[in-house]
Formats: C-alpha cells, structure tokens, sequence
C-alpha cells in the first residue's frame, strides 16, 4: 500500500487475551509504521515496555471510541494513510473503527465481513490465541506490503520497571511477609459453560503449605477480595495492585497457583514458575504461552489438592 504511515491496533478485552496479543503487537511496533494500540486504558501498563507505540484508552462503548479514535486522528495528522488491525472478532470493534474513517484488516467471524476491507478466514485447524493473532498481524502487513518475520518466541515477556518493582515490596512487607512467598489466585471471573472456573480446593492446599512453613499470600482485584478470603481465608492477603505491581508481585514469588484465569497469563510475563489448574476450560487455544507453566487437570475434571502438592514440591525445592 503507497504512502501508509500509521496502524492502529484494537486490542482484547481481557488481562490474558492483550498478554497473548504482545508478540503481534511487538511485531508490528517494530515495521518503521507508526502503531497505535487501542484497549481498555489497563491495558497500557502491559505494553509500556515496547518503544515508539502510541496507544488511545477506549471505553468499550463503539459511539464514544470512535470518538476517540478520530480525536486521535485529528491531533496527531500525519502525511500518509492510516490503516485498522482488529485483533478482537467482534462488531463492535469494526463498527468503531470503520465509522471513526480507518479501512480495517481482521477475522471476518461475527458477520462483519462487510465492515472489513481485508477480511481474513479462521485457520481451518484452530491454533492458540498467541499464534492466531500473529498470523492475523502478519498476513495483514503483507496486504500492506510489510513483510513481518516468523514467530519466534515460545515465552512471552514483560520486564518490572524499579517503581513496579518497589511497590510490589512495600506491600509484602506492609502484610508482614519476610521470605519469597507461594502466591495464589484462588478467584476468576465469570462461569464457562455453566461451572465456575475457580479450583476447588485453594483452602486445603493453602493450609498444607503453610504446615510446611511456605507463606502463601493472594492479592485479588478490589472486587474479588471477598471472594478470595472465602476461598482461602488463611492465606495472607496483600491489598489490590495496579496491573505493573502485580506483575512485579508475582516476579518476586517463589511459585504461582491459579485458575485458567488472567492471572496465569501474567505469570507468564515473568518466567516465575507456576502451576495452572484446569478442570471445566480447554487450553489448547489459551494456556499460558511459557515453558514455566505445568498444566494440572484436564477439561472436565480438576486435580486434587494432593496432585497439586506433588506437583508443587520439585518447584519449592528448585527455588
């Protein structure tokens, strides 16, 4: 395509999906194109690290982020055109980026092919959330005439920044934690399919490591902490942290324990060894993108607590 210049990127929804869009995003900041992402504004602390990318907060209301988008358009004009990638599959996502003036490359699912003017087709054998938006990113600058390379990477990666880092610190040592603590996600959000995605038996698990003289904390979002405290009620509860600390947080951890959940995904940020518990989702298409994670259960029945244990002792020792 003559005189492109800038990309913008509709990026997931979800914690887990825009940890599993960094490869694409990455690539694509690294074409000599301008790249704008545009996401939830959490979103920004998980791509703060990659240089020369713009980003624009949506509401996830199309009106008002076609709104911003133009915003964005008008107070930052450049010489060239300006192209759409829509990593998510929904209308919506189309309706505001059509309608905010950009001709936009994305999956052609949820019947809107028309919004779309470089619609591309599933793989006809389904591939993990990591790949597919590579390869949706990649053939889209090939329309573009930019040729991106392969995938590379089998881990993904976000580096703590000092801030991060400190306090994430703080707050260990504000609950009274000494040593490098086990950290658990005894919560996640929503039903799949019906069943609660949350393992079971967190409580247990929580209290046979602390037998074993492990500290065991959590640190759920603000509307999870209920919850969290009646799923493992003994463990140490760190208060709610911005995404950058919380990721700095399980950085500083020994092991990570979690549902199939954005938590996983984060930990996967970090190389910290985890172990994600599965019982009512399939992971082939989003299990944690690293070779850090073991994967416990299987879609449709959930590990015990004393698999769980197994599983965690060769990684507490290791540490």
């Amino acid at each position: 395509m003559k005189n492109l210049e800038r990309v913008y990127i509709r990026l997931p929804n979800w914690i887990g999906d825009v940890c599993m869009s960094r490869p694409a995003v990455q690539a694509a900041a690294a074409s000599g194109l301008n790249v704008v992402a545009c996401g939830k504004p959490w979103a920004q602390a998980l791509l703060a690290d990659l240089p020369n990318l713009q980003f624009v907060p949506l509401s996830g209301h199309w009106r008002e982020d076609r709104q911003r988008i133009k915003a964005h358009r008008r107070s930052h004009p450049c010489a060239g055109r300006s192209v759409g990638l829509l990593l998510p599959d929904s209308l919506t996502s189309a309706l505001a980026f059509r309608l905010a003036g950009l001709p936009c490359a994305g999956y052609r699912d949820d019947g809107r092919s028309l919004l779309l003017r470089w619609p591309f087709a599933k793989a006809r054998d389904p591939m993990h959330a990591v790949q597919s938006w590579y390869w949706l990113t990649r053939e889209a600058f090939a329309q573009w005439g930019y040729t991106l390379a392969p995938q590379a990477a089998d881990n993904l990666f976000l580096d703590s920044q000092a801030p991060a880092m400190a306090a994430a610190q703080t707050a260990l040592s504000e609950a009274g934690v000494q040593d490098t603590p086990v950290l658990i996600a005894p919560t996640a959000t929503g039903q799949h399919k019906g069943k609660s995605k949350v393992w079971p038996h967190f409580d247990s698990l929580t209290r046979q490591l602390q037998s074993q003289g492990y500290t065991v904390v959590m640190s759920p979002p603000h509307h999870e902490v209920a919850q969290a405290k009646a799923n493992a009620p003994s463990a140490t509860v760190i208060p709610p942290l911005d995404l950058a600390a919380f990721v700095a947080l399980l950085r500083q951890c020994r092991l990570v324990i979690c549902n199939d959940s954005g938590v996983a995904h984060l930990a996967a940020l970090t190389k910290t060894p985890q172990l994600t518990l599965i019982g009512v989702t399939n992971p082939a298409r989003t299990r944690p993108w690293t070779s850090h994670a073991q994967l416990l259960g299987r879609y449709g029945h959930w590990p015990s607590a004393a698999d769980v244990l197994e599983a965690a002792k060769p990684l507490l020792r290791n540490d």
